[in-house]
């Protein structure tokens, strides 16, 4: 999601106080078409009657029409426990529509005819055409979606609910899984909220039933995992899995989403798939101050939406909450299938899965896994640890960024560094302004040594060599960012790895990994190409990569490239 201010966006997505956006933003949110316009979009859709109090669309509705009003009204609200709260009334050349709209997905709020008339009905698929072919409409469209998109999300208002408790894991999980998704959500914890305490009564929930979703504010989902989320709220399109692609992109962090973007926006066929929220890592940064073309910076999660809408808006099928379960590489075209059991099919394929951070070894770590111990550092995260000492453990820059970004809410960040040093993997500015922060101290040579607590997080000890006794301290709330384990499991011995596990490609490659059987043909791989043709590997996953967003996003552009040749291959 982007607007034209991106410290506004940020601050919007970051979870800041709710509110509607600033006046001068509505007549981007709500333009109206000029006669010329309307002439140019014509050809693209067709005329409808509108009569008065007829239902457009209701929560949930995927693959609705871009409806451009020529006479008469539409109101559009958002609908909630207590009722519809009004957005809009879309008269005489206003049209209708947000990102869900561009996407296909299922709506946010509810459309109405208020009066009767005619309106120009635009397919999903016809405004992508549209979109991707029209500058000035593009530009138009486009914005106006991400504005209202943004204003839906900070109206605090919605019917879709989610109930549960800040110190449960779960509700966590559920939080960053709405927001990283950019979807409007209300979220209520049963321990402060009367109103939680209500919709228990209402809907007969116990306390093993939480965290609970109310899913358009009727059904009930009791501790759901991320992909029951999806389905429940109609968050992917409804689209023909029998088809082959042209490409597959497994994994939506900045290499997987740049290699969308430039495949969809030159023609492929492109369907990408992610485990948990777009973004990766890379997503969870509360802050990139080195990123090419923001100065002010941006965060990780502001970005990752921006390059979301971007590949929609070139025709990339995005599916969120899909897990890649196994590749099968043996035939072509190949064929991943997924967790639900069913197949996908592409002539190529670009492995973009990542790495995760390192876990922590001691026993007691997987226990306090998000009620005191957590691998980001977003709004979502820091609302927990308001005011009190925290715990950052690693050298690099996301354990930088996450130190500087928790030391203006927090009481004191404690950062542990395994090295004597940070200047071998950290920037220099993110060393300078933790050295300048007064509320960060700097431990280094010291690791964690044990956790305990009872149902949460209590007391940590950590240890420095050449210290004659080991540190315990009452801190309730530690984030881990150190080192990385690629996502390869899922791969099945079908590409190349390291002793790591690391995907081996181009020139990483050995010669025992290109048996004859294999590979047959007479160029040598890519550069971002494994040892099976047509199978591509970028970002973190990939070894010898650089760990940085701009290396990543690099990657995943240029790699684009070579799909286009291995095309021309005829795999």
């Amino acid at each position: 999601m982007a607007t034209d201010d991106p410290e506004e966006e940020d601050t919007i997505l970051s979870g800041a106080p709710r509110g509607m956006p600033p006046v001068a933003r509505r007549e981007q949110m709500f333009p109206k078409l000029t006669a010329k316009q309307i002439t140019r979009l014509e050809p693209h859709g067709e005329h409808i009657e509108l009569r008065a109090g007829e239902i457009l669309a209701q929560p949930g509705d995927r693959h609705l029409p871009l409806l451009v009003v020529l006479s008469g009204s539409i109101e559009v609200a958002q609908v909630g426990l207590a009722g519809e709260q009004l957005v809009v009334v879309h008269e005489a050349g206003s049209f209708s529509g947000e990102l869900s709209t561009l996407r296909g997905v299922g709506s946010v709020v509810r459309m109405r005819v208020r009066s009767e008339g005619t309106a120009l009905s635009i397919s999903d698929s016809a405004l992508r055409d549209v979109i991707q072919t029209d500058a000035e409409l593009s530009e138009l469209f486009m914005r106006a979606f991400i504005l209202r998109r943004v204003a839906l999300i900070t109206s605090a208002s919605g019917d879709v609910i989610l109930l549960g408790s800040s110190s449960s894991a779960s509700t966590l999980r559920l939080q960053q899984f709405l927001t990283r998704n950019t979807f409007p959500f209300v979220s209520l914890d049963v321990a402060s909220d009367s109103a939680a305490k209500e919709l228990r009564q209402r809907f007969q929930i116990a306390d093993s039933d939480l965290p609970v979703v109310l899913c358009r504010g009727e059904v009930v989902i009791k501790n759901p995992s991320n992909e029951e989320v999806a389905a429940c709220l109609g968050m992917n399109p409804q689209i023909d899995d029998s088809r082959v692609r042209d490409l597959i992109v497994v994994g939506a962090g900045p290499s997987g989403l740049a290699a969308a973007v430039y495949g969809a926006s030159e023609g492929l066929d492109v369907l990408v798939l992610e485990t948990g929220t777009p973004g990766g890592q890379a997503g969870s940064s509360s802050k990139i101050e080195n990123y090419l073309g923001f100065p002010t910076g941006i965060s990780g999660l502001a970005l990752a939406s921006r390059a979301l809408v971007q590949a929609q808006k070139f025709g990339a099928e995005i599916r969120t909450a899909y897990t890649a379960y196994h590749l099968d590489c043996g035939t072509r075209p190949y064929s991943i299938r997924l967790a639900d059991g069913k197949a996908v099919q592409a002539k190529c394929i670009i492995i973009a899965t990542g790495a995760e951070y390192r876990q922590l070894t001691l026993g007691a770590a997987a226990k306090f896994m998000g009620v005191g111990i957590y691998y980001a550092a977003t709004a979502t995260e820091a609302r927990l640890c308001r005011d009190k000492e925290v715990i950052v453990v690693g050298g690099g820059n996301s354990a930088g960024q996450a130190a500087v970004f928790l030391a203006s809410n927090c009481s004191n960040v404690h950062m542990l560094v395994r090295s004597r040093g940070l200047a071998e993997s950290m920037s220099n500015y993110l060393i300078r302004r933790i050295t300048d922060t007064p509320n960060i101290h700097l431990h280094l040579g010291t690791e964690i040594a044990s956790l305990d607590g009872a149902a949460h997080l209590e007391s940590v000890t950590w240890r420095t060599p050449g210290s004659s006794n080991d540190e315990s301290h009452p801190i309730e709330h530690v984030f881990l960012m150190t080192g990385a384990l690629p996502a390869t499991p899922w791969l099945d011995c079908c590409v190349a790895l390291n002793e790591k596990s690391f995907i081996r490609t181009g020139m990483d490659l050995t010669p025992e990994d290109l048996p004859r059987e294999r590979w047959h043909h007479r160029r040598a791989p890519e550069s971002f190409e494994t040892n099976v043709p047509g199978i591509f590997a970028v970002g973190d996953v990939r070894c010898g990569s650089v760990k940085r967003v701009a290396a990543a996003v690099g990657e995943g552009s240029a790699c684009v490239q070579q799909v286009h040749k291995a095309l021309s291959d005829g795999l």
